[in-house]
């Protein structure tokens, strides 16, 4: 942003000054100083009339043509109305981390103004320095000892200066790029890197004026690198640790809309996907009622030891309530066993305990139906080879008998089928994300490599007797025995099976018995969801430890 610290009052007017540069040639008048005074509240109509007025000066000579192209180094003006009268200090609290009588460092709480404006008179962070600092009432009329800014909703570190000769050194630093700012930011979605830069242009939103965006010709350079430090297992958002290496006026929260992952909350530069967020039900639809950006690391040398000073900040309570909550993102659970051990009906039992179920067997059938991807990507390899004539759908029956006797086809058929399965099974898992635990019946989950590639987050086993399975539970399906050897031929032994299980479910008896071993099951896995929830608590807390939290 231009820098308009040259303020002063005039006749009830506010006259500022500024040096254009040569990178400012070919810039409107109207444009110039709507960009110099975005953080004033001030719009570009206003401006507009300001300049009509005969109120903005070019080398010392009135300018009344708002579209007035600038050369590059003239000295410029404009005057506009003071529409406060005057700074009466707030006795409201502040967060002091450091004071050495010069420099102070302060946590700004979300929702707080940093200095007055137009649009912000009053119930300012100003309007609170005043008062616990009154030395400072001798600087600038309107931001004393304002060294930066933050967002209004924007909390975390910001330093202040107690003088004028360190409030410039200080502001020198800060354009001058010596001062590291580290932020974090919770985004939506997950990013495909673990990290990355954006090196994209800022400026004014050529159709929404009040609004940032990237614009390369006429935006000012802007620098962010991140880094993502968690990302949420339903993939709904991510939490980034963002520099910046330039300030630009919503410098973040443009870059990351850029990307495609705009801040949790933003509404301004993540209208549609805070729309969503919305449409995702309580709890969430009820956080994140700011932008998640949080200021966390302020470094830079003291304008009079030249000590490196470096301070942290654990972001608020909104901000980690909101990550603890992502964290208890579904638990993804898989159920496997041998054929006929009774799987169904547990995913029956889960399903009558209000338990989200899938079904792969039911997905398999789906992916059989004409038109269906399946089918499709089933025909294109074999033509009509396994379609039923009379329902046009892919014959089980053909495809079974085919595939037991040739095992590349079948294999064939599965690196066709499994990844339609998959990509199903996790839309489901999605689309039950808030609730505490979802499973998934997948009888090859594990030949599949589901578990290894984190698909899942805990398997369930049923094991059964291979009396049972045989006899009568094969029988309650009225599978053929040879039929069901080849099921079996198909998959891992069954001891390999629960060897990998999370926990198992012994379907050795009635089914109250299987409804008990179910129970059972599911205390285990709300004491492995508990356990996540500690595990993360103390991972936040490590990760925000602040390095000097003074």
């Amino acid at each position: 942003m231009h820098d308009t610290d040259n303020i002063s009052e005039i006749e009830n007017k506010l006259i500022w000054q500024k040096e254009a540069t040569p990178s400012d040639r070919n810039v409107r008048l109207d444009k110039f100083w709507g960009t110099a005074l975005e953080n004033e509240g001030v719009s570009r109509g206003k401006i507009k009339d300001w300049i009509k007025a005969g109120l903005a000066e070019i080398d010392g000579k009135v300018c009344k043509k708002p579209n007035q192209k600038l050369i590059g180094n003239e000295t410029l003006s404009i005057k506009g109305e003071c529409e406060t009268t005057s700074l009466i200090p707030d006795d409201s609290p502040l967060e002091i981390l450091f004071n050495d009588g010069r420099i102070v460092i302060i946590n700004k709480p979300a929702g707080l103004t940093t200095h007055p404006a137009p649009s912000c008179p009053t119930d300012t962070l100003v309007h609170r320095l005043i008062h616990h600092f009154p030395e400072i009432k001798d600087m600038d009329e309107w931001r004393p000892g304002i060294i930066h800014r933050l967002d209004k909703f924007t909390s975390g570190l910001i330093a202040v200066a107690l003088n004028e000769h360190d409030r410039l050194t200080m502001s020198a630093a800060f354009a001058d790029r010596e001062v590291d700012k580290a932020y974090l930011a919770i985004v939506h979605g997950t990013l495909p890197n673990d990290f990355g830069e954006i090196d994209e242009p800022i400026g004014r939103h050529p159709i929404h004026k009040t609004k940032m965006a990237i614009v390369h010709k006429g935006g000012r350079p802007a620098r962010s690198s991140y880094e993502v430090l968690w990302s949420d297992p339903a993939e709904r958002a991510s939490l980034l640790k963002v520099k910046i290496y330039t300030g630009r006026t919503h410098q973040i929260r443009v870059h990351m809309a850029h990307l495609g992952n705009p801040l949790v909350g933003d509404q301004v530069y993540g209208a549609q996907h805070h729309h969503q967020w919305i449409n995702k039900g309580k709890p969430l639809a009820d956080m994140a009622e700011r932008q998640m950006l949080h200021a966390y690391n302020l470094s830079f040398n003291h304008p009079e030891s030249d000590e490196n000073l470096s301070f942290t900040k654990t972001p608020p309570k909104d901000f980690t309530d909101l990550l603890e909550e992502l964290n208890r993102s579904v638990q993804r659970v898989g159920l496997i066993g041998m054929p006929c051990s009774g799987k169904s009906a547990v995913l029956d039992i889960l399903k009558k305990n209000g338990v989200p179920v899938f079904c792969a067997d039911k997905s398999v059938a789906n992916s059989y139906s004409k038109g269906s991807a399946g089918w499709e990507m089933i025909c294109q390899r074999f033509g009509n080879r396994f379609v039923d004539s009379d329902s046009g759908d892919i014959s089980k029956t053909k495809l079974f008998a085919t595939m037991r006797d040739d095992e590349p086809l079948r294999r064939e058929i599965m690196n066709i089928i499994h990844p339609i399965v998959q990509h199903e099974a996790e839309e489901f898992f999605k689309e039950n994300a808030a609730a505490p635990f979802a499973v998934a019946e997948v009888p090859l989950l594990l030949e599949a490599g589901w578990h290894s590639k984190k698909i899942v987050d805990a398997v369930i086993g049923v094991r059964c007797p291979t009396e049972k399975r045989t006899g009568e539970l094969r029988e309650k399906r009225n599978l053929d025995p040879e039929i069901l050897a080849v099921f079996d031929s198909w998959q891992w032994d069954e001891k390999s099976k629960m060897d990998c299980c999370t926990t198992v479910i012994e379907n050795n008896s009635d089914l109250d018995n299987l409804k008990s071993e179910t129970s059972n099951a599911m205390d285990q896995l709300a004491k492995i969801r508990n356990n996540k929830e500690i595990i993360f608590k103390k991972f936040l807390a490590e990760l925000f430890t602040p390095q000097s939290d003074q």
